[in-house]
Order: C-alpha cells, then structure tokens, then sequence
C-alpha cells in the first residue's frame, strides 16, 4: 500500500525541471535528489525542500 503524501511528494518533484538545462530531472529517492543526466548534476532535496541552484549541485562522475 503506498502513502498518499509520499506519492504527492514524488509527483510534485517530478514536476520539476533542470534550471540549466529545462530538461526533465529524475529523483533518487535514495540519495535525496533530483539528478539531471543532461547536465551531469544532481540537485540536494534538504528538508523536504529541492535546492534547485546550479552552484548547490552536484556533478555526477
């Protein structure tokens, strides 16, 4: 049975897009972050909130 909020939760991140790019992001529930393959970055999601800065991001390897 899945949790109403989280799945709220998880639409609303989906609804997101890469500030640099405006590419489609993907969450990784794991690590708390949204990660933008098109720009190599991962952005942190810290308190519930997505910090959707391009200098907060990080790059993937």
């Amino acid at each position: 049975m899945s949790d109403p909020e989280h799945a709220f939760e998880r639409h609303m991140l989906e609804a997101l897009i890469c500030p640099q790019t405006h590419t489609t992001l993907q969450y990784d529930a794991d690590r708390q972050e949204l990660v933008s393959q098109a720009a190599a970055l991962a952005f942190p999601i810290r308190n519930g909130i997505p910090v959707m800065l391009v200098d907060e991001a990080r790059a993937l390897d």
